[in-house]
């Protein structure tokens, strides 16, 4: 198809498109296209939005702050609202000590990777694997890759990625036969348990906090994590925790390893930091991981990582006032009881004639296509999913985008009831409008 535009968009077959919406606005949850359509942004933008388009606060702090100072390098050098943050961050993160700033999740995670990795070259211990579960995403870089490796995205580069070990992930609705949930819990973690006492080689295990997002909203059984981290603790590996997307009130907790009750030695923040207005990401460490960081110059035991903008005054300004806006709106109390709508609801989704499972916690849903709701095989189309559940949910004023057969509702998380209703009455419009196109 011939296209006017110059850009090439993300995870996109350019070919499926002739053209794209262009949005000129955004307003509370809403997006206006420049033929004055508004849709509800049912993904929040890529899972960062905290408040909706224009909130008036954060706006007006980007403005005062790019009057004083736009951007200045953390080489040599600090400023007035990184120190803020990172007080502020240390602050509501439970044994967490210091704050290394980069630009996205996908470098925040490159930067525990290699943290955790010369954290024990700098004690003099020989512990060079990192360990995962499976099905985890981390991002999109060659070492976010590596760790976070998920098949349909990430193939065509395998033969480039560092080894990596896995360890299986208990996805109820995909339990292997002869196992109860339960027992399959307890298979994958005797599966680490097993590979630490096994190989004292093992860094670091990484995993996501809460729940696997882009590997389909799989939510973790209670004490899971837990248990991992107990288990970390044991065999002195380091357990270093991805709550990018899980974390800020997605799943419900502002700090979701608190939640868990599994604290971490790395654990790395993003996309709603900023509220989703400015690109910025964190990564924490506690007083352990920093202290082997730091000696004589000669002996370079100090951090070789560095970004153009790491600490940017002003998207660190507008984090500042995102998180207390947190306080003052008592966010993470409404989204307890917005969040109750999805559980009221579920069963309408379950009982569509494509949806062979749905899984929810927070502000989050995935609806999981199959052709055969028996044999759970996933729903596939010549063209797209993605495609054709996007313009569907265009017809019904909604924003969707899903990860292959998974339709996944991402809101904006302070999205009002009523909103929140209207999407999913949309959503469940657009999977049966999403059959009749698929049977045909």
């Amino acid at each position: 198809m011939k296209q006017n535009s110059s850009v090439w968009h993300p995870y996109t077959q350019m070919s499926e498109w002739e053209k794209f919406d262009e949005i000129v606005k955004g307003k509370g949850m809403w997006l206006y296209d420049s033929h004055g359509n508004k849709l509800l942004d049912g993904v929040a933008s890529m899972w960062c939005n905290v408040w909706g388009h224009s909130k008036k606060e954060l706006v007006d702090v980007i403005i005062k702050q790019s009057k004083k100072l736009q951007h200045s390098s953390l080489f040599n050098l600090t400023n007035e609202p990184a120190e803020i943050l990172a007080k502020k961050l240390v602050k509501i993160s439970p044994s967490m000590n210091k704050v290394f700033y980069s630009d996205n999740g996908s470098t925040a995670m490159e930067i525990a990777f290699k943290i955790a990795l010369q954290y024990w070259k700098n004690i003099g211990k020989n512990k060079t694997a990192i360990a995962t579960l499976e099905n985890g995403y981390h991002g999109d870089t060659f070492g976010s890759m590596s760790v976070g490796y998920v098949p349909k995205f990430f193939s065509n580069f395998k033969n480039q990625l560092f080894h990596v070990i896995r360890t299986p992930v208990p996805v109820k609705y995909r339990i292997p036969k002869n196992y109860s949930y339960e027992e399959y819990q307890n298979y994958c973690l005797e599966k680490i348990e097993k590979l630490f006492s096994n190989n004292d080689k093992i860094a670091a295990y990484v995993m996501e906090s809460g729940a696997q997002i882009a590997g389909g909203a799989v939510i973790f059984p209670k004490g899971f994590q837990q248990k991992i981290s107990q288990l970390c603790k044991r065999f002195d590996v380091l357990l270093v925790l991805d709550e990018i997307a899980t974390g800020f009130g997605r799943l419900g907790s502002q700090v979701e390893y608190q939640a868990q009750k599994s604290v971490p030695d790395i654990v790395a923040y993003g996309k709603m930091l900023t509220g989703g207005y400015i690109t910025m990401a964190a990564t924490l460490t506690t007083k352990k991981i920093y202290d082997a960081f730091l000696g004589s110059f000669k002996e370079m035991k100090h951090l070789f990582h560095g970004h153009t903008f790491t600490g940017n005054p002003l998207a660190a300004s507008v984090a500042i006032e995102n998180l207390e806006i947190y306080e003052k709106a008592k966010l993470i109390e409404r989204i307890k009881k917005t969040s109750k709508i999805f559980e009221k609801r579920a069963h309408e989704f379950a009982d569509l004639e494509l949806v062979g499972d749905v899984r929810f916690k927070g502000m989050l849903m995935g609806i999981e296509l199959v052709k055969d709701k028996e044999k759970k095989t996933p729903l596939s189309s010549k063209k797209s999913i993605n495609k054709i559940a996007f313009e569907e949910g265009r017809k019904n004023r909604i924003y969707l985008r899903t990860l292959g057969n998974i339709v996944m509702l991402v809101p904006p998380l302070a999205i009002s009831s009523n909103e929140l209703n209207f999407l999913m009455d949309s959503t469940i419009k657009t999977i049966k409008g999403l059959a009749k196109i698929i049977s045909n």
